[in-house]
């Protein structure tokens, strides 16, 4: 689509006051003719036909002395000496556009003495305008401008914020996730901090259902270390050191984020007030297997062996079920031959 801008061509000055000057003239004759036709005996419209005349004169005067005060005004034919010195000048135009001493002023009325006419056709389906300058001797220029294109790019949240939100989401509250996000240092794509708000609208926005807590009661209170140590009736530093031996499991899905640990009936079963018969201290479970404390921490880590840890009593701590292993054929008929000899 062309949007073309319409053109206004000016009347020039002494033009329109010899114009004046004829109507002028024009309206003095009607006058005189008008005076001159009347009957002499009609002396009351003869005079008033007379003054009408007189008016008229006055008028036709003051627009005479107005034309000649323009004509002198006006700027003259130039000679072939001027004339080669603006074409002298004209090469210097650029020169003087762009010294230092110009001012947009300056620059402004240079336009209006160079150009006579600008036409502008916009083309927006090719995002480009054709300019069509006149200038003042006559000759035309045409020029081809872009238009600059509406766009911006989008402002979005860095993705790997948006995939670590979408993970925090299940296991964490907005206000969780928003202390998280600021621990590591993370932003906005505006570059502003998280709040539980602002978390809320990112998830909103990408679609991330909202943390639902019902579905950790179904598997287990998912908990902090400290509740964690109060539910199971020992201290904070206990639960640290069974999570850093692998005894009890945690989670902590970013780093920064809280370690959290699901309280099972099977997790709670492990802390007992009176280990089962038979069960050994940790010193006594490495002598009877024969291996050092890490190798049986991971056989009940990997589940190979049983634990429990008692919180009570003198001898609280981690307890072990070490099976003994059970006589062969060849170990009885030796203990018989021993109490024959």
């Amino acid at each position: 689509m062309r949007h073309r801008r319409s053109r206004t061509t000016a009347t020039p000055p002494w033009r329109k006051w010899r114009k004046e000057v004829e109507r002028h003239r024009f309206q003095a004759s009607r006058a005189e003719r008008r005076y001159l036709a009347v009957d002499p005996d009609n002396r009351l419209v003869a005079r008033g036909l007379e003054a009408e005349w007189e008016r008229a004169l006055l008028a036709l005067r003051d627009a005479e002395a107005e034309l000649v005060r323009r004509e002198v005004a006006r700027p003259k034919v130039l000679g072939p000496e001027e004339i080669a010195a603006i074409s002298r000048l004209s090469r210097d135009v650029g020169r003087v556009w762009s010294a230092p001493s110009t001012t947009d002023k300056d620059r402004k009325e240079l336009l209006r003495t160079l150009v006579e006419e600008v036409v502008v056709e916009v083309e927006r389906e090719e995002h480009r305008a054709v300019l069509v300058l006149r200038w003042r001797g006559g000759a035309t220029t045409e020029l081809v401008v872009d238009l600059p294109r509406a766009y911006s790019p989008p402002i979005r949240t860095d993705e790997d914020t948006v995939d670590l939100m979408r993970r925090l989401a299940v296991h964490y509250d907005d206000a969780t996730i928003a202390g998280i996000l600021n621990h590591q240092g993370r932003r906005t794509a505006t570059g502003e901090r998280f709040t539980r708000g602002r978390v809320s609208s990112l998830r909103t926005s990408w679609k991330i259902a909202r943390h639902d807590s019902s579905l950790d009661e179904k598997k287990g209170e998912l908990v902090t270390i400290t509740e964690a140590a109060k539910i199971l009736g020992v201290v904070p530093s206990t639960v640290h050191r069974w999570l850093g031996d692998g005894f009890i499991a945690g989670e902590q899905l970013t780093p920064g984020a809280p370690w959290r640990i699901r309280v099972t009936d099977d997790l709670r079963s492990r802390f007992v007030e009176e280990a089962p018969p038979g069960w050994l201290a940790m010193l006594e479970a490495t002598r009877a297997l024969g291996v050092s404390r890490q190798t049986v921490l991971q056989r009940v880590k990997r589940g190979e062996l049983e634990a429990v840890h008692v919180r009570a009593g003198r001898r609280k701590g981690l307890k072990i079920k070490v099976e003994r292993p059970q006589p062969s054929l060849f170990d009885e008929q030796q203990q018989v031959e021993g109490a024959v000899c």
